[in-house]
């Protein structure tokens, strides 16, 4: 009889409460309504399959609008960083961070995308977008 020998096999898995969002950080922004559109991009984002604990990388586009408030960078890379471990499906991740910046900043439109990197024959892309009301 053959035996799977990794059916058994599992990585250390965190959950979603180890996202380190209390290290996010805001900064004034003295420009509102300027339109200014601000881009952050990383080609280092990952994170793990929930039920694998196998590593999933992105591409990740982080592009928004500001009103009175923009994200601190290096609060941001700890933040992006703390999601290493943490075992999140790809659509979740990226509606996670949305959430989680939108909350933080209060911005007039925000966009996050991200392009994964080609697993069993499958490249996947997932975008999710946020309007301020009235806008």
């Amino acid at each position: 009889m053959i035996m799977d020998k990794y059916a058994a096999r599992r990585f250390d898995i965190h959950k979603e409460k180890n996202i380190d969002v209390d290290v996010l950080e805001a900064i004034p922004f003295e420009y509102p309504q300027s339109g200014t559109e601000v881009v952050y991009e990383t080609d280092e984002f990952t994170f793990v399959c929930p039920w694998t604990g196998l590593p999933d990388f992105a591409r990740l586009t982080i592009r928004y609008v500001p009103n009175k408030l923009l994200v601190e960078l290096k609060s941001l890379k700890y933040y992006l960083t703390s999601f290493r471990n943490v075992g999140i499906l790809q659509e979740h991740a990226i509606n996670r961070i949305l959430n989680d910046l939108v909350k933080l900043i209060k911005p007039a439109a925000m966009t996050i995308e991200a392009e994964y990197k080609e697993r069993g024959g499958i490249k996947t892309k997932a975008v999710t977008k946020y309007e301020e009301e009235g806008a």
